[in-house]
């Protein structure tokens, strides 16, 4: 994604590989999506109005971070594996066979459903890894948040001490004067 050197032309893709990217991108954008103000509000309500603006901007910095790397991931893992060399291939055999008069369009069906079975096994597998990093990095978005929400307690009850020590010197100092 962010790869090319400046003045360099965008390499030019086949209809799979753009298919392929479009359809990836959709699957990570609706993997990944923030939560509004008003849900974090509702999670968060022992923090103030400016801490949970605060925690809401942080969290789609995050979101959005995330989304780069993995698009930036899955760019670099097309290459290094060429998927989109393999999908030109595929795209130019689809169209020469089309072309091609004497070609047999009779497949095996059962050869079909294996290669089909298999293909979506693996993207199962994918994405479930893509799942499995997405809840490690909530989880670990949450045990981030957690701290934070002590800390505010923390905060509070220690206002609170503060605020009965000022009252007591207060008092005992007009309670010291009256005596004299």
């Amino acid at each position: 994604m962010g790869n090319r050197t400046v003045g360099e032309a965008p390499p030019l893709i086949g209809k799979r590989q753009s298919d392929l990217k479009k359809s990836f991108n959709l699957a990570v954008r609706s993997l990944l999506t923030t939560c509004s103000k008003q849900e974090l509000s509702k999670a968060l309500p022992n923090f103030t109005s400016a801490q949970q603006e605060r925690l809401h901007q942080l969290s789609i910095q995050v979101i959005t971070s995330l989304h780069g790397n993995i698009e930036d991931e899955f760019e670099s893992l097309c290459l290094e594996t060429q998927v989109g060399t393999a999908l030109d291939t595929v795209e130019q055999l689809v169209e020469e066979q089309c072309l091609d008069p004497l070609f047999s369009d009779k497949t095996n069906v059962m050869d079909a459903v294996h290669h089909l079975s298999t293909a979506k096994k693996t993207e199962i597998q994918y994405l479930r890894g893509l799942l499995e990093r997405a809840e490690e990095h909530n989880r670990l978005i949450r045990a981030r948040v957690e701290p934070l929400k002590n800390k505010t307690q923390e905060v509070s009850g220690t206002t609170d001490v503060v605020g009965k020590l000022r009252g007591g010197i207060l008092s005992y100092g007009e309670h010291k004067m009256s005596g004299f």
